[in-house]
Protein backbone atom coordinates (compact mmCIF):
# COMPACT_ATOMS: atom_id res chain seq x y z
CA UNK A 1 0.00 0.00 0.00
CA UNK A 2 0.72 3.60 0.03
CA UNK A 3 0.10 7.25 1.19
CA UNK A 4 -1.91 9.59 -1.26
CA UNK A 5 -0.87 7.96 -4.85
CA UNK A 6 -0.96 4.39 -6.13
CA UNK A 7 -1.76 2.08 -9.24
CA UNK A 8 -4.50 3.76 -9.65
CA UNK A 9 -3.71 7.04 -9.71
CA UNK A 10 -4.63 8.83 -13.08
CA UNK A 11 -2.18 11.72 -13.45
CA UNK A 12 -2.94 15.30 -15.75
CA UNK A 13 0.21 17.26 -16.38
CA UNK A 14 0.03 20.88 -16.84
CA UNK A 15 2.81 22.48 -19.06
CA UNK A 16 3.49 19.11 -20.53
CA UNK A 17 5.09 20.98 -23.59
CA UNK A 18 7.23 22.47 -21.91
CA UNK A 19 10.79 21.67 -21.57
CA UNK A 20 10.95 20.04 -17.33
CA UNK A 21 7.20 19.48 -18.04
CA UNK A 22 8.29 16.89 -21.37
CA UNK A 23 11.29 15.63 -19.72
CA UNK A 24 9.99 14.09 -16.41
CA UNK A 25 6.48 13.34 -18.11
CA UNK A 26 8.49 10.62 -20.44
CA UNK A 27 9.99 9.73 -17.17
CA UNK A 28 7.23 9.20 -15.18
CA UNK A 29 5.52 7.28 -18.53
CA UNK A 30 8.65 4.84 -18.60
CA UNK A 31 8.20 4.18 -14.94
CA UNK A 32 4.26 3.02 -15.54
CA UNK A 33 2.40 5.77 -13.80
CA UNK A 34 -1.19 6.34 -15.89
CA UNK A 35 -0.09 9.94 -17.02
CA UNK A 36 -3.74 10.33 -19.19
CA UNK A 37 -3.70 13.81 -20.16
CA UNK A 38 -1.84 16.97 -20.40
CA UNK A 39 -2.75 20.75 -20.59
CA UNK A 40 -1.37 23.51 -22.76
CA UNK A 41 -3.30 26.45 -23.49
CA UNK A 42 -3.38 26.64 -27.21
CA UNK A 43 -1.80 23.12 -27.72
CA UNK A 44 -5.04 20.86 -27.19
CA UNK A 45 -5.95 17.91 -29.65
CA UNK A 46 -1.94 17.34 -30.10
CA UNK A 47 -0.70 14.11 -28.37
CA UNK A 48 2.70 13.97 -26.37
CA UNK A 49 4.74 10.40 -27.11
CA UNK A 50 1.97 9.37 -29.78
CA UNK A 51 -0.26 8.28 -26.80
CA UNK A 52 -0.84 10.62 -24.11
CA UNK A 53 -3.69 13.47 -25.45
CA UNK A 54 -3.38 17.29 -24.67
CA UNK A 55 -6.01 19.55 -23.75
CA UNK A 56 -6.25 23.82 -23.85
CA UNK A 57 -8.14 23.33 -20.10
CA UNK A 58 -7.89 21.21 -17.27
CA UNK A 59 -11.67 21.14 -17.24
CA UNK A 60 -11.58 20.06 -20.86
CA UNK A 61 -9.02 17.06 -19.22
CA UNK A 62 -10.50 16.24 -16.59
CA UNK A 63 -13.92 15.47 -18.30
CA UNK A 64 -12.49 13.48 -20.54
CA UNK A 65 -9.74 11.32 -19.32
CA UNK A 66 -11.56 11.42 -15.54
CA UNK A 67 -8.20 12.34 -14.32
CA UNK A 68 -7.33 12.34 -10.32
CA UNK A 69 -4.85 13.78 -9.78
CA UNK A 70 -2.35 16.96 -11.02
CA UNK A 71 1.50 17.45 -11.60
CA UNK A 72 2.82 21.37 -12.50
CA UNK A 73 5.44 22.45 -14.38
CA UNK A 74 4.91 25.39 -15.40
CA UNK A 75 6.96 29.53 -14.78
CA UNK A 76 6.48 30.37 -11.53
CA UNK A 77 4.26 33.85 -12.74
CA UNK A 78 1.24 31.14 -13.54
CA UNK A 79 2.02 28.32 -11.21
CA UNK A 80 -0.67 29.61 -8.76
CA UNK A 81 -3.45 29.90 -11.21
CA UNK A 82 -2.30 26.51 -12.31
CA UNK A 83 -3.08 24.90 -8.44
CA UNK A 84 -6.71 27.44 -8.62
CA UNK A 85 -7.43 25.58 -12.24
CA UNK A 86 -6.41 22.56 -10.68
CA UNK A 87 -8.54 22.74 -7.44
CA UNK A 88 -11.69 24.50 -9.44
CA UNK A 89 -11.60 21.21 -11.53
CA UNK A 90 -12.28 18.90 -8.76
CA UNK A 91 -8.72 17.45 -8.92
CA UNK A 92 -7.99 15.60 -5.59
CA UNK A 93 -4.39 15.61 -5.43
CA UNK A 94 -2.37 18.62 -6.85
CA UNK A 95 1.41 18.12 -6.72
CA UNK A 96 2.89 21.72 -7.71
CA UNK A 97 7.32 21.09 -8.93
CA UNK A 98 7.46 24.31 -9.25
CA UNK A 99 10.17 27.00 -7.55
CA UNK A 100 9.87 30.91 -7.29
CA UNK A 101 6.22 30.95 -7.27
CA UNK A 102 5.42 34.74 -4.71
CA UNK A 103 4.35 33.75 -1.09
CA UNK A 104 1.60 36.66 -1.85
CA UNK A 105 0.42 34.04 -4.72
CA UNK A 106 0.00 31.01 -2.07
CA UNK A 107 -1.54 33.04 0.63
CA UNK A 108 -4.16 33.84 -1.63
CA UNK A 109 -4.75 30.28 -3.26
CA UNK A 110 -4.00 28.00 -0.58
CA UNK A 111 -7.30 29.00 1.02
CA UNK A 112 -9.00 28.33 -2.41
CA UNK A 113 -7.65 24.92 -2.93
CA UNK A 114 -8.86 23.65 0.52
CA UNK A 115 -12.22 25.30 -0.05
CA UNK A 116 -12.50 23.04 -2.56
CA UNK A 117 -11.24 19.71 -1.30
CA UNK A 118 -8.35 19.27 -2.75
CA UNK A 119 -4.48 18.15 -1.04
CA UNK A 120 -1.76 20.68 -2.64
CA UNK A 121 1.32 18.97 -2.28
CA UNK A 122 4.53 21.92 -2.87
CA UNK A 123 4.95 23.82 -4.23
CA UNK A 124 8.96 23.75 -4.98
CA UNK A 125 9.00 19.96 -4.05
CA UNK A 126 10.35 17.05 -6.16
CA UNK A 127 6.82 15.37 -6.18
CA UNK A 128 6.23 12.12 -4.43
CA UNK A 129 6.81 8.10 -5.54
CA UNK A 130 5.55 5.08 -4.13
CA UNK A 131 8.19 2.38 -5.60
CA UNK A 132 6.53 0.11 -7.69
CA UNK A 133 3.61 1.94 -8.62
CA UNK A 134 3.41 5.38 -9.49
CA UNK A 135 5.86 8.36 -9.48
CA UNK A 136 4.47 11.87 -9.73
CA UNK A 137 6.96 14.50 -10.20
CA UNK A 138 11.25 14.29 -10.16
CA UNK A 139 12.04 11.77 -7.93
CA UNK A 140 14.12 9.05 -9.54
CA UNK A 141 12.45 5.67 -9.77
CA UNK A 142 15.70 3.90 -10.25
CA UNK A 143 16.73 4.84 -6.46
CA UNK A 144 13.88 3.76 -4.88
CA UNK A 145 12.48 0.15 -4.26
CA UNK A 146 9.13 -1.06 -2.84
CA UNK A 147 9.18 -1.78 0.96
CA UNK A 148 7.73 -0.86 4.05
CA UNK A 149 9.58 3.14 5.40
CA UNK A 150 8.16 6.15 4.31
CA UNK A 151 10.21 8.98 3.74
CA UNK A 152 8.75 12.53 3.97
CA UNK A 153 11.75 15.12 3.96
CA UNK A 154 11.73 18.96 3.21
CA UNK A 155 14.35 18.61 0.96
CA UNK A 156 14.86 17.02 -2.46
CA UNK A 157 18.42 16.18 -2.43
CA UNK A 158 18.09 14.76 0.79
CA UNK A 159 15.07 12.49 0.07
CA UNK A 160 17.43 11.09 -2.66
CA UNK A 161 20.67 10.57 -0.45
CA UNK A 162 18.17 9.05 2.47
CA UNK A 163 16.40 6.98 -0.12
CA UNK A 164 19.56 5.98 -1.93
CA UNK A 165 21.09 4.37 1.53
CA UNK A 166 17.83 2.47 2.25
CA UNK A 167 17.57 1.06 -1.49
CA UNK A 168 21.44 -0.08 -1.11
CA UNK A 169 20.64 -2.09 1.97
CA UNK A 170 17.65 -3.47 0.59
CA UNK A 171 15.39 -1.34 2.83
CA UNK A 172 12.35 -0.40 0.58
CA UNK A 173 10.41 2.58 1.02
CA UNK A 174 6.28 2.42 0.69
CA UNK A 175 6.15 6.16 -0.40
CA UNK A 176 8.83 9.19 -0.50
CA UNK A 177 6.83 12.89 -0.38
CA UNK A 178 9.03 16.17 -0.90
CA UNK A 179 7.21 18.72 0.90
CA UNK A 180 9.18 21.32 -0.49
CA UNK A 181 11.12 24.03 1.64
CA UNK A 182 9.04 27.60 0.79
CA UNK A 183 7.51 29.42 3.46
CA UNK A 184 3.93 28.36 2.38
CA UNK A 185 3.57 24.95 1.38
CA UNK A 186 0.58 22.63 0.98
CA UNK A 187 1.25 19.55 2.84
CA UNK A 188 3.58 19.54 6.15
CA UNK A 189 5.25 17.09 8.14
CA UNK A 190 2.23 16.22 9.97
CA UNK A 191 -0.03 15.75 7.55
CA UNK A 192 2.01 13.15 6.29
CA UNK A 193 2.96 11.24 9.29
CA UNK A 194 -0.63 11.08 10.44
CA UNK A 195 -0.87 9.71 7.17
CA UNK A 196 1.85 6.97 7.54
CA UNK A 197 1.07 6.17 10.70
CA UNK A 198 -3.14 5.12 9.26
CA UNK A 199 -0.81 2.65 6.41
CA UNK A 200 -1.39 -0.87 7.53
CA UNK A 201 2.11 -1.36 5.08
CA UNK A 202 4.30 1.29 6.56
CA UNK A 203 6.40 0.12 9.85
CA UNK A 204 8.63 2.85 10.07
CA UNK A 205 8.58 6.57 9.38
CA UNK A 206 11.75 8.45 8.16
CA UNK A 207 11.34 12.59 8.28
CA UNK A 208 13.90 14.67 6.78
CA UNK A 209 13.98 18.76 8.13
CA UNK A 210 16.13 21.06 8.00
CA UNK A 211 16.88 24.83 9.99
CA UNK A 212 14.39 27.75 9.58
CA UNK A 213 10.91 27.40 11.16
CA UNK A 214 9.20 25.41 13.64
CA UNK A 215 7.50 22.91 11.89
CA UNK A 216 9.76 20.12 12.66
CA UNK A 217 9.43 21.08 16.72
CA UNK A 218 5.24 20.92 15.47
CA UNK A 219 5.72 17.73 13.62
CA UNK A 220 8.03 15.78 16.87
CA UNK A 221 5.52 17.10 19.03
CA UNK A 222 2.75 15.31 16.64
CA UNK A 223 4.73 12.16 16.73
CA UNK A 224 4.66 12.10 20.47
CA UNK A 225 1.38 11.83 21.37
CA UNK A 226 -0.25 10.58 17.84
CA UNK A 227 2.67 8.17 16.69
CA UNK A 228 3.39 4.91 17.56
CA UNK A 229 5.05 3.64 14.46
CA UNK A 230 9.02 4.27 15.19
CA UNK A 231 10.61 7.95 13.59
CA UNK A 232 13.97 8.22 12.23
CA UNK A 233 14.74 11.96 11.93
CA UNK A 234 17.26 14.40 10.35
CA UNK A 235 17.88 17.92 10.51
CA UNK A 236 19.68 19.72 7.52
CA UNK A 237 21.56 23.01 7.90
CA UNK A 238 23.59 22.01 11.58
CA UNK A 239 26.68 24.01 10.53
CA UNK A 240 24.10 26.91 8.90
CA UNK A 241 25.34 30.52 10.27
CA UNK A 242 22.53 32.92 11.79
CA UNK A 243 20.84 34.93 9.47
CA UNK A 244 22.20 32.56 6.06
CA UNK A 245 19.66 31.18 4.41
CA UNK A 246 20.99 27.68 3.00
CA UNK A 247 18.85 26.82 -0.27
CA UNK A 248 15.22 26.97 0.36
CA UNK A 249 13.34 30.40 1.36
CA UNK A 250 11.95 28.78 4.22
CA UNK A 251 15.27 27.37 6.07
CA UNK A 252 16.98 30.51 7.44
CA UNK A 253 17.77 30.96 10.98
CA UNK A 254 15.89 33.67 12.26
CA UNK A 255 16.02 32.88 16.32
CA UNK A 256 16.71 29.98 18.73
CA UNK A 257 13.67 28.05 17.39
CA UNK A 258 15.25 27.41 13.91
CA UNK A 259 18.42 26.61 14.62
CA UNK A 260 19.45 22.74 14.26
CA UNK A 261 20.45 21.74 18.01
CA UNK A 262 17.03 23.03 19.00
CA UNK A 263 15.09 21.09 16.28
CA UNK A 264 17.23 18.39 17.07
CA UNK A 265 16.42 18.37 21.26
CA UNK A 266 12.91 17.74 20.29
CA UNK A 267 13.07 14.87 17.94
CA UNK A 268 15.19 13.60 21.11
CA UNK A 269 12.55 14.82 23.28
CA UNK A 270 9.46 13.38 21.49
CA UNK A 271 10.87 9.79 21.16
CA UNK A 272 12.64 10.46 17.60
CA UNK A 273 16.24 8.91 16.61
CA UNK A 274 18.06 10.89 15.31
CA UNK A 275 20.39 10.79 12.64
CA UNK A 276 24.02 12.70 12.76
CA UNK A 277 24.56 11.64 9.04
CA UNK A 278 22.23 10.60 6.31
CA UNK A 279 23.77 7.25 6.25
CA UNK A 280 22.78 6.48 9.60
CA UNK A 281 19.42 5.86 8.67
CA UNK A 282 19.89 2.27 7.63
CA UNK A 283 20.95 1.49 10.99
CA UNK A 284 18.55 3.41 12.81
CA UNK A 285 16.00 1.97 10.70
CA UNK A 286 16.86 -1.56 12.01
CA UNK A 287 17.53 -1.01 15.43
CA UNK A 288 13.92 0.94 16.20
CA UNK A 289 12.52 -2.27 14.22
CA UNK A 290 14.14 -4.96 16.43
CA UNK A 291 15.95 -6.32 13.30
CA UNK A 292 13.20 -6.63 11.76
CA UNK A 293 13.59 -7.68 7.78
CA UNK A 294 12.33 -4.49 5.78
Amino acid sequence: MSILIDSQTRLLVQGITGRDGSFHTQQMLEYGTQVCAGVTPGKGGQLFANSVPIFNTVADAVHQTSANAAVIYVPPAFAAGAIAEAADAGLGLIVCITEGIPTVDLLRILPFVREKGARLVGPNCPGLISPGSAKVGIIPGNICLPGRVGVVSRSGTLTYEVVNHLTREGVGQSTCVGIGGDPIIGTNFIDCLAAFESDPDTDAIVMIGEIGGTDEQQAAEFVAGNVKKPVIGFIAGQTAPKGRRMGHAGAIISGSSGTASEKMAAFEANGISVMERPVDVVHLVRERLGQVSV
